[in-house]
């Protein structure tokens, strides 16, 4: 079994995995300013909501080693993608140190980088404890669902909802997994598959739509997805057609589970209709490749994310723990025990 990092830093350069490039080849790109890796996220270069918070970090630490203003930094950081609140969050967990700062600015640059660095190191403790905390939700042997990509690739190690399905094959459990192309960008086909094949893992590729189906004729034990960001009562948001499948699940009597670190709850946005919710471009509609598939003069609608409602999710695994219903209630509680651990 191979593994790999999307996100490395080597001492005064973030090194990426391009996963727009994947998996044609594995190309690397090597970052030195925070415009470079803002541009990364933007075009996702780099993407899911931990790797974004990660590799956002990493920019700030960029900034201070160059001599860079940190105010403009952040906010060129800030502005490359609106949805995932992982973002926002490691880059307020940066400026809660650079702010007020007594010392040296090659001081506060290593202190910059040490806290870059733990963030990073924390996400991959975290992603592993989600997986343990899953375990006992799956069945020896199991037909798991997931949408998008969740795993190394959208983290810095192992992944929130992959990595659950990555543990338990680790764990000796006999778990098959099937994958939502997940259209426009095809993260389910490309990347997740991608990462699969690296682990061993035995999945299957489905289309969007067939979801449905797959849990009316072949059965599905549960579905695992991951979030870019959960309201405090437990709307979530993620890749865009989470919904559908969040809506299959619940007809078919599939316990549908979310994935994400404590750093992923927002409970200081009430409901998932407050949550913005990213446009991308409409050439990722329009186009396959190079290739025109959609009408000259036919208007598209891109949106990247849906909104689960709560009322869909049986249960939101953390790192410290599972929130259950009501999630006004267990979501706060497992916020302040991830609090408490830091400490």
């Amino acid at each position: 079994m191979s593994t790999f990092r999307s996100i490395e830093w080597k001492g005064d350069r973030l090194v990426l995995l391009d996963q727009r490039r994947i998996p044609e080849e594995k190309v690397y790109l090597e970052l030195v300013t925070p415009r470079e890796v803002a541009r990364a996220i933007r075009e996702m270069a780099v993407r899911g909501a931990p790797a974004i918070g990660a590799a956002a970090a990493f920019g700030i630490a960029l900034a201070a080693l160059g001599g860079e203003d940190l105010e403009a930094a952040d906010q060129v950081l800030r502005a490359s993608r609106p949805t995932a609140v992982n973002l926002f969050w490691a880059l307020d967990r940066m400026k809660r140190i650079w702010q007020g700062f007594q010392g040296s600015p090659e001081a506060l640059a290593q202190r910059l980088v040490e806290e870059a660095e733990r963030i990073a190191a924390e996400d991959v403790e975290a992603n592993k404890a989600i997986g343990r905390h899953a375990l006992p939700l799956i069945p020896n042997e199991a037909r798991i669902l997931h949408h998008c990509n969740t795993g190394s690739l959208a983290t810095v190690d192992y992944g929130t909802a992959l990595g659950i399905i990555r543990i338990a094959h680790e764990a000796g459990k006999r778990v098959h997994a099937f994958l939502d192309e997940t259209r426009p960008r095809l993260q389910g086909a490309r990347l997740s598959a991608f990462e699969m094949n690296e682990l061993g893992i035995p999945h299957t590729v489905i289309a969007d739509g067939a979801s449905g189906h797959v849990m009316k004729t072949l059965g599905i034990d549960l579905v695992v997805v991951g979030a870019d960001r959960i309201a405090a009562n437990g709307d979530t948001a993620n890749k865009i057609g989470t919904y559908n499948l969040a809506i299959a699940a619940r007809y078919h009597g599939v316990p549908f589970y979310v994935a994400a670190p404590t750093s992923t709850i927002d409970l200081k946005t009430k409901t998932g209709a407050e949550i913005p919710i990213e446009e991308r471009a409409p050439e990722e509609l329009t186009h396959c490749g190079p290739v025109r598939v959609v009408p000259e003069g036919s208007p598209v609608y891109n949106p990247a994310f849906d909104v689960t409602p709560a009322e869909l999710i049986t249960a939101v695994v953390t790192e410290v723990g599972i929130a259950y219903p009501p999630f006004e209630e267990s979501l706060p509680a497992l916020v302040r025990k991830a609090e408490e651990v830091r400490r």
